[in-house]
């Protein structure tokens, strides 16, 4: 079982994880580190200390009523992406622990693909 590095928890929130196949589990976010622990497997577990997060991209719809998923880049160790049962409110928590300017919204679907025709004529 592992550790937490968390000796303050702000908040613990049922969520998703989609690294690999999807894992349901909780998202523990306290004053070191943002930590997932799958519900069914105690070895699995997904730790992230703050000072290793570069920046968290928000999939935010219909004018930011709602926000489906999250995405956290580490400097380090890749992507991780998350879906909680309440992602405003896990956002909010995160935002005690990361500078503003580092919480981002992420490209929409018609985003992307406009990107990629108008770079069909730059080239």
């Amino acid at each position: 079982m592992a550790q937490s590095q968390n000796s303050v928890v702000d908040l613990t929130i049922p969520a998703t994880s989609y690294h690999g196949l999807s894992t349901y589990g909780n998202v523990m976010i306290g004053n070191k580190a943002f930590e997932f622990y799958n519900e069914k497997n105690p070895e699995d577990f997904i730790q992230i200390p703050w000072e290793q997060i570069d920046h968290v991209a928000g999939s935010v719809m219909f004018g930011g009523k709602w926000i489906a998923r999250f995405a956290i880049m580490t400097k380090n160790d890749g992507d991780f992406s998350f879906s909680t049962k309440d992602n405003k409110k896990t956002l909010r928590a995160m935002r005690a622990y990361i500078p503003e300017d580092h919480l981002v919204r992420s490209l929409s679907f018609f985003d992307v693909v406009k990107r990629g025709f108008l770079s069909l004529f730059k080239r």
